[in-house]
């Protein structure tokens, strides 16, 4: 196989960003895409000069992979189709609307022995990834996801739709089972939850603290993590994450950092320094999208898996039904 034949479902705000950049994807091929809505499909193929197709099925005969770029709602219904036709598939977060229908679609592709890649793109923000070289084992974390109403999202909770970004990391982060999870949230402008927080303690005592709304006048995406002789601050929106953490001086780990002032007695004192990782040069969507483009070149595992796809909704459900009992 020279290249992977690839096709988009999918052509809104979001699905039009991924026909953008699957094009510029090393080893593949954009053989096509395709909308419900036929005008926004054409409008698209000709932006873009990729062939719009009029059917899945059609679609389907071209294509040896396929990114899901749809409504969240529709996410099963084609995924399964793709899956039984043995496409692999990269599927946007959330990875599906219901724990049911997730945990059915990764048994399938596992039983195919399929490619299932979800689109959990912050993991692959420069800010978090500029992290790579330290030992992240946090004790307690604090995250503060706000953006601007905007009604592309408003068809799902916010927990699924803002939320959801900082507990795939989360979970990632801290190696542990949750043990309990406390939660508010209101609905302010749409049906759904506009506004929400939530605690989630783990096996291992490590905390994080939770909040995301849409409704906010000002944009924010930012991660506290707090642990041993270390705290980091990651900022999404600029791609910028910050290290402060306690130095001895014996190790040449932290080559170049600013010194804060010590502390400590006698000899057993350290430096309390200041370090800003290297900013990578990438861009998150075009990276996760190659990533999982190589996954199935080279035969390995996503990096995001269905499973960790199915792992952060099941959070999040949890999340919002104790929303929901907070209400009763």
């Amino acid at each position: 196989m020279d290249r992977i034949n690839h096709g988009i479902i999918g052509v809104g705000h979001l699905g039009k960003l991924h026909t953008k950049l699957t094009k510029e994807v090393n080893n593949c091929n954009l053989v096509g895409i395709y909308d419900a809505d036929k005008e926004k499909a054409k409008i698209v193929s000709q932006e873009f000069n990729i062939p719009f197709f009029d059917s899945l099925e059609e679609l389907s005969e071209k294509i040896d992979s396929v990114s899901i770029v749809s409504s969240t709602t529709s996410h099963y219904e084609i995924a399964k189709f793709f899956i039984e036709k043995k496409k692999h598939i990269f599927i946007e977060k959330p990875i599906t609307a219901t724990i049911q229908q997730a945990e059915e679609i990764v048994k399938l592709a596992d039983e195919k022995q399929l490619k299932l890649q979800v689109g959990h793109i912050e993991r692959f923000n420069p800010a978090l990834i500029s992290l790579d070289k330290y030992k992240l084992e946090p004790k307690f974390i604090q995250t503060d996801r706000l953006a601007q109403f905007d009604p592309r999202g408003a068809d799902v909770a916010v927990v699924l739709d803002l939320m959801i970004h900082d507990i795939d990391i989360i979970l990632t982060l801290i190696k542990s089972e949750v043990k309990s999870i406390y939660a508010s949230g209101v609905p302010v402008v749409s049906d759904s939850i506009d506004i929400a927080n939530a605690r989630i303690e783990f096996e291992n005592g490590a905390v994080a603290n939770i909040t995301a709304s849409r409704i906010s006048q000002k944009k924010m995406r930012k991660m506290r993590i707090f642990q041993q002789d270390a705290y980091i601050s990651i900022d999404f929106n600029t791609g910028v994450s910050e290290v402060f953490k306690l130095f001895d001086g014996k190790s040449d780990e932290s080559s170049s950092f600013i010194s804060l002032g010590e502390i400590g007695v006698g000899d057993k004192k350290k430096i309390i320094i200041y370090e800003q990782p290297e900013i990578k040069d990438i861009n998150a969507l075009q990276y996760e999208i190659q990533l999982f483009i190589d996954c199935i070149f080279n035969n390995t595992a996503p990096v995001v898996s269905g499973y960790d796809g199915l792992k952060a909704l099941k959070v999040a459900e949890l999340i919002i039904n104790k929303i929901k009992e907070t209400k009763q």
